[in-house]
C-alpha cells in the first residue's frame, strides 16, 4: 500500500523538509513538483492527456466532452504551440468502432489548452464512448450517457463533495467509478486553495510567494495536482458529471460580490482555472468567462428534475436583514422553476446546508456562511415551495464533511410547521471532519437543538448513492474504511427512504443499528 499523504507530509514538516515534499511549493521545477506529487501517490495519464478526460451536463441529445493538454501537468505554462488541434470521436462501443460523431477543435493557450466539446445529435437515454487525439497521441476512452426522454422507471446517481488532496486518497471516487449510475453530482470544494496540509500550519506551506494561491497559474497547478489522483480521473471517465462549486474553489467563506480589485482578480483566476478543468457546459459558450453560469435545471426523463444552485457567485455578506445567498436573478429564476415544476422528483444540488442548525437549544447559529446567515431569503424560498404546492423535494448538500438528514420546514422555529421535503448532507470524500470525540459530544446536542434533525454521523468518509423510482427515493450512504488507503473498500453505512407523495424520510429497518452520533427515535 502507498504511504498515506497525511503522514508523509507531517513527517516532512517535522524533518524540516516540507518545502520539497509539498509538490506546489514555490521554486520547484515542474519535474521536481511531479516527483513530489508521485511520492504522495499521484499518477498521470500518458501525455499530453495527463489530466484525463471527462464528460458533463448530459441532456437527451447532447453531452459536453472535456480534456486539457498538459504534457507537464504541474507546470504553470505548457510548452505547446498557442493553438493545438484536438480530434474527438464518439461511438456506441468501447472500441470506438461504431462512430456516431467526430470532429476537431482548437485548444488555445488562452484557456490552458483545455477543450469543451458540446456534442449534439445523440440518441436519448443511450450509453456512448469517446476519446481525444492530439500531437500524435490518443487519450484513454471514456464512457458517457445521455438523459432519457419520456417515461423513465429508474435513475441512479452519486453525490460527492469536499476532496482535500492532502487529507487522504480518493478511494471514494474509486467506488463511484465502479457504481452503476447514470451521472455524478459534485457539490463543491473540488480543490482547496489554502496551504495547510496534513495538519501542518498553513504558513509553512505556500504555493505562491507571500500568500495563498492567487494567480491563474497557481490555480491551474492546484487543479492539476488534484487530477493526479487516479481514482478521480477514473470517476470522471466512467460517468458524466453535473457540477456546482462552494468556497474553496476560490477562497474560504468568500462572497462573489464582495471585495476590491485584488480579490476580483483572484476570483477571475480561480473561475477560469475551474472552467479549464471541468466538463462544464455554459449557456454563454466561449464567453463563459469571467463568470461561468452554474445554476441550471436538467430533466432525467419523466422521473427527475435536477436543479443545480450557485450559492457563491451572487451572495451578499452574511447576517444582513435583506441579505441574499442566491442573488436577485437566481432567486427569481428558482421561484419560477418551483412554480412551473413538473410532476417528478425534485432534487436540488445545494453546496451548503439549507436546514437550520443551532449549536445548542435556543443558542446562536453555528455557521452563518450557510443558509443560516440568510434567514429572510431562506424563509421566502421555502414559503414559496409551500405555497406552490411543490411535492417530492429532496435537497442534496455537501460542505459539512459529515452526514446529516433533516426535515425541511417553512419555519424551523415551529415544530408544527409542515414538512416540505428532506435534506441529505453527505460525508466528504477526504476533507477532515470534526473529531470522533466532538461528534459524540455534539451529536445529541444538535439533535436537542434542532427538532428537524433526524440523523447525524461524522466519523466516516465517502459519498451518497441515490436511487429513484416512481414510488420511492432511496439514499445509500457509502463509506470507505480508511481514507489513508487508495484501495479502501466501500460499504453501505445506512439507507434512508423518501416515499413519493409523502414529505419526510425514514431509515431502512435493516440499517437502523448502524453507528451514528445522533438518531432521532
Amino acid at each position: 500500500m502507498t504511504l498515506n499523504r497525511r503522514d508523509l507530509l507531517k513527517s516532512a514538516a517535522a524533518a524540516g523538509a516540507l518545502g520539497t515534499a509539498w509538490p506546489l511549493t514555490a521554486g520547484l521545477t515542474p519535474a521536481q513538483a511531479r516527483e513530489a506529487a508521485e511520492a504522495l501517490g499521484a499518477t498521470y495519464d500518458r501525455a499530453p492527456f495527463t489530466l484525463g478526460i471527462a464528460s458533463g451536463d448530459p441532456q437527451p441529445h447532447s453531452v459536453v466532452l472535456w480534456t486539457r493538454l498538459a504534457p507537464e501537468p504541474l507546470a504553470e505554462v505548457q510548452d505547446l504551440p498557442d493553438i493545438v488541434e484536438v480530434g474527438w470521436v464518439v461511438a456506441r462501443d468501447r472500441g470506438l468502432r461504431k462512430v456516431v460523431a467526430r470532429g476537431t477543435v482548437p485548444a488555445s493557450a488562452t484557456l490552458g489548452h483545455s477543450v469543451h466539446v458540446p456534442v449534439g445529435g445523440l440518441a436519448a437515454g443511450h450509453e456512448y464512448w469517446y476519446a481525444f487525439s492530439a500531437l500524435g497521441r490518443t487519450s484513454r476512452a471514456g464512457r458517457t450517457r445521455t438523459a432519457p426522454a419520456g417515461r423513465t422507471s429508474r435513475v441512479r446517481f452519486a453525490a460527492v463533495n469536499c476532496q482535500a488532496f492532502h487529507d487522504g486518497y480518493y478511494a471514494a471516487h474509486r467506488g463511484v467509478a465502479r457504481e452503476d449510475v447514470d451521472f455524478v453530482v459534485h457539490l463543491g470544494d473540488y480543490i482547496y486553495e489554502h496551504g495547510q496540509v496534513g495538519g501542518v500550519p498553513e504558513e509553512h506551506v505556500r504555493d505562491h510567494d507571500g500568500g495563498e494561491i492567487l494567480t491563474l497559474g497557481d490555480y491551474r497547478k492546484r487543479h492539476a495536482l488534484y487530477k493526479g489522483d487516479a481514482s478521480l480521473r477514473a470517476a470522471h471517465a466512467a460517468h458524466p458529471w453535473f457540477l456546482t462549486w462552494d468556497d474553496h474553489e476560490v477562497v474560504n467563506d468568500y462572497s462573489g460580490t464582495g471585495g476590491g480589485a485584488p480579490f476580483m482578480r483572484r476570483r477571475a483566476a480561480a473561475y477560469q482555472a475551474w472552467y479549464e478543468h471541468m466538463p462544464h457546459r455554459d449557456s454563454f459558450g466561449a464567453a463563459a468567462l469571467p463568470d461561468p453560469e452554474i445554476h441550471r435545471v436538467r430533466r432525467w426523463g419523466s422521473l427527475l428534475e435536477l436543479t443545480v444552485l450557485d450559492l457563491r457567485s451572487y451572495r451578499s455578506a452574511q447576517n444582513l436583514p435583506d441579505g441574499t445567498i442566491l442573488g436577485a436573478g437566481q432567486k427569481s429564476w428558482l421561484k419560477r422553476q418551483v412554480s412551473d415544476a413538473p410532476d417528478a422528483w425534485h432534487v436540488w444540488a445545494n453546496s451548503i446546508m439549507l436546514s437550520q442548525l443551532r449549536g445548542s437549544p435556543g443558542g446562536a447559529y453555528m455557521f452563518t456562511d450557510q443558509w443560516d446567515g440568510f434567514l429572510a431569503e431562506r424563509r421566502e424560498v421555502l414559503e414559496h415551495v409551500h405555497a406552490s404546492g411543490l411535492e417530492d423535494l429532496v435537497v442534496v448538500t455537501g460542505d459539512w464533511h459529515s452526514a446529516f438528514v433533516d426535515d425541511l420546514r417553512a419555519d424551523f422555529e415551529d415544530a408544527s410547521s409542515p414538512v416540505l421535503g428532506t435534506e441529505f448532507t453527505a460525508h466528504s470524500v477526504t476533507s477532515g471532519a470534526y473529531s470522533s470525540e466532538w461528534n459524540a459530544s455534539n451529536g445529541p446536542v444538535m439533535g436537542a437543538a434542532n427538532p428537524h434533525l433526524k440523523y447525524f454521523e461524522g466519523n466516516r468518509y465517502g459519498y451518497d448513492l441515490y436511487e429513484l423510482t416512481p414510488e420511492r427515493l432511496s439514499v445509500h450512504m457509502r463509506v470507505i474504511a480508511d481514507r489513508r488507503d487508495p484501495r479502501s473498500p466501500v460499504s453501505t453505512l445506512t439507507t434512508f427512504h423518501v416515499d413519493r407523495g409523502r414529505a419526510g424520510s425514514h431509515e431502512d429497518e435493516a440499517t437502523k443499528g448502524s453507528p451514528a452520533q445522533y438518531r432521532r427515535d
